[in-house]
């Protein structure tokens, strides 16, 4: 049986190293990030060397039945995704979504990874690609590949990368938030009042606005342009848009009716659990790329902030990869060179979930090659199936990022469609669809669930 070198300890190479080792196979995972000689080495967006840390948001988005996101999740926990059950096991409240306590989720992770006898992890820098005919890879260093390695993957694909930048939220000390000018509410009161939310009126706004447009921006250093991704926009972007885009985006009010007036504020800024001790908040959509000093400036404009301690501030990242409907084929290998497989942000997919979900998809894919097999890709209809499909199939010369979404899924058949009006009721049944086709794939080709 072929040996399985992982590379990368974010998200999806611990899920495809896991998955991999479940499934049978001999698995050296490689991450960069280590403590030599006493000091950390990290990459610019990291704080610490664990395995999964997550650098932006802590959630894992809807878990609201018959929602694009509910899918994904449920066809992973169905094929036995160890960080799925992991999440679920380190949930903290976040009304609808599944959020996650990130220091606790992080070290279960290394426990999973530490008590399998089939891991063997080694902490350095992979620069080389050409391991040998016994030997798979899977490349699953996300949007901040070495420099080096990029070079590699260049040198093998023959192709160049395409490159957006990705934004990090700001965290606050929870007994720093001035609670008697806020309130606790989930929109349309769905779930339970988890979120702090901090209303603004309409002068309240407008000085939050003028300032944001006139903060100092952080320095670019090495890079003159930043191609964002327009599903994490930086809060200055999406303001100079025009002074009513921050209302219909992550300032949107509407849903959030403050109970103590009865009324819908102008504004709402929401604050979300980072951890199951509810001793910080990030505030939800704020990404941004301005200064500290100014960040502080500004979001303490936001009421009930004024007093506020930040434990992290906005900050800005690369975010790296390949142009997948070119180079990789509906199991996650490079055309090229089938022996690699890639996972993960640098395949083109966007997101925790559906990072966790191609590093499990490519550790089915990779045991199954091990074993001398050819693999079975997951199924059009299901979810997995369609996010992959998405990135294997889109316009090479348009490509973005992919989050799981419903237009990623295929549509129901013209006649249900003519005949089922009712938007939930046609997800419904697409969900439904997936889970049936998914459940026939994993008991025929995928692996069984816990």
């Amino acid at each position: 049986m072929k040996k399985i070198r992982v590379i990368g300890g974010g998200l999806a190479g611990p899920e495809a190293a896991l998955t991999a080792a479940r499934l049978g196979c001999e698995v050296e995972l490689y991450e960069m990030r280590a403590v030599v000689d006493g000091e950390q080495r990290l990459t610019p967006a990291h704080q610490t060397t664990e395995f999964g840390e997550l650098v932006c948001s802590n959630s894992l988005k809807s878990e609201s039945p018959n929602t694009a996101p509910w899918l994904l999740k449920q066809e992973m926990r169905r094929a036995g995704s160890a960080l799925m059950r992991m999440a679920d096991a380190t949930a903290v409240p976040a009304g609808h979504a599944l959020a996650v306590d990130r220091v606790e989720f992080s070290r279960r992770i290394g426990e999973a990874i530490a008590a399998e006898p089939r891991i063997r992890v080694i902490h350095e820098e992979v620069t080389r690609l050409d391991f040998g005919e016994d030997t798979l890879a899977i490349l699953a260093t996300g949007p901040l590949t070495s420099d080096a390695l990029s070079a590699e993957i260049e040198r093998i694909t023959g192709k160049g990368h395409l490159a957006f930048y990705d934004s990090i939220s700001p965290i606050v000390e929870t007994d720093s938030i001035d609670m008697e000018r806020v309130y606790m509410a989930a929109r349309w009161e769905k779930g339970t009042a988890d979120y702090i939310n901090c209303p603004m009126d309409r002068a309240e706004f407008d000085r939050f606005l003028d300032a944001l447009l006139a903060a100092e921006p952080a320095e670019t250093k090495e890079w003159e342009k930043a191609d964002y991704f327009e599903g994490c926009l930086p809060i200055e972007v999406l303001a100079r848009r025009g002074r009513d885009t921050l209302r219909f985006g992550p300032m949107k009010p509407v849903g959030l009716r403050d109970p103590r007036t009865g009324k819908t504020p102008w504004a709402v800024v929401q604050l979300r659990k980072e951890n199951l001790r509810a001793d910080s908040y990030n505030l939800v959509g704020f990404q941004n790329h301005l200064k500290f000093g100014e960040q502080a400036r500004v979001l303490r404009l936001i009421p009930g902030l004024e007093n506020a301690r930040f434990l992290r501030y906005g900050q800005i990242h690369r975010n790296t990869y390949i142009c997948a409907p070119l180079l990789l084929d509906e199991t996650l290998r490079l055309k090229c060179a089938p022996w690699i497989l890639v996972a993960g942000q640098l395949s083109g997919v966007e997101g925790y979930t559906e990072s966790i979900a191609s590093g499990m998809l490519a550790g089915i894919y990779a045991a199954a090659l091990a074993r001398g097999e050819e693999p079975k890709p997951a199924p059009r209809a299901s979810a997995l199936g369609s996010l992959v499909h998405y990135i294997t199939h889109a316009d090479a010369k348009n490509f973005q990022p992919a989050n799981m979404t419903f237009d990623l899924l295929e549509p129901l058949e013209e006649e249900l469609r003519k005949k089922v009006r009712d938007k939930k009721e046609r997800h419904r049944l697409q969900c439904e669809r997936a889970l049936a086709a998914f459940d026939g794939w994993r008991a025929g080709a995928g692996p069984e669930g816990d």
